[in-house]
């Protein structure tokens, strides 16, 4: 079953930690999307109803707000503790990061279009996402950034609205 390969990869991912906050988000977030397979409505609403309690206890324990809608990728992590909220449309790649304070979501109530991160992106503490916008691969988008428009691949995102620049990659480093 799909879910319990998840949550394998999960625990490998937090190396079998349960004081890690994100851990439990995760499960929670895999019960969240699982319950979404079970065909039989009178099964289905037991579960649908202990998945609200355990996501409400989830945020109020860890102050991660992590709804089953967001597609999440492989490997995920959560680093920190607190103030963390992603809104139930976003997509979000393999390897990705993700620190305290972020919040990842509409640019303005009532518009739809939340952002598509890509995968191994690295994100800062207290950075902001917003809008319908795609995040490349290889990103690092720098603490406290406010990221309004698109980013792409192999790039740097830092400051207040957030300006892009070449990420300069280790093995250019060494060759430069």
């Amino acid at each position: 079953m799909r879910m319990f390969e998840n949550i394998r990869e999960d625990w490998r991912t937090y190396e079998g930690d349960l004081t890690r906050q994100g851990l439990g988000v995760m499960l929670v977030y895999r019960f969240g999307r699982w319950r979404y397979t079970i065909q039989q409505q009178w099964l289905r609403l037991p579960m649908s109803i202990l998945y609200k309690i355990l996501k409400l206890l989830s945020q109020i324990l860890t102050g991660i707000d992590l709804p089953c809608e967001v597609q999440v990728g492989r490997r995920l992590i959560i680093e920190h503790f607190g103030d963390i909220i992603i809104s139930g449309d976003t997509v979000i790649g393999d390897d990705v990061i993700i620190r305290n304070g972020v919040t990842i979501g509409l640019k303005r109530t009532g518009i739809a279009g939340a952002p598509i991160i890509g995968n191994r992106v690295d994100i800062g503490a207290g950075a902001k996402i917003l809008g319908a916008i795609h995040i490349g691969d290889d990103v690092v988008i720098g603490a406290n950034a406010v990221v309004l428009k698109d980013i792409p691949a192999n790039s740097l995102a830092v400051g207040v609205p957030a300006t892009i620049k070449p990420r300069k990659l280790a093995d250019e480093k060494s060759h430069g």
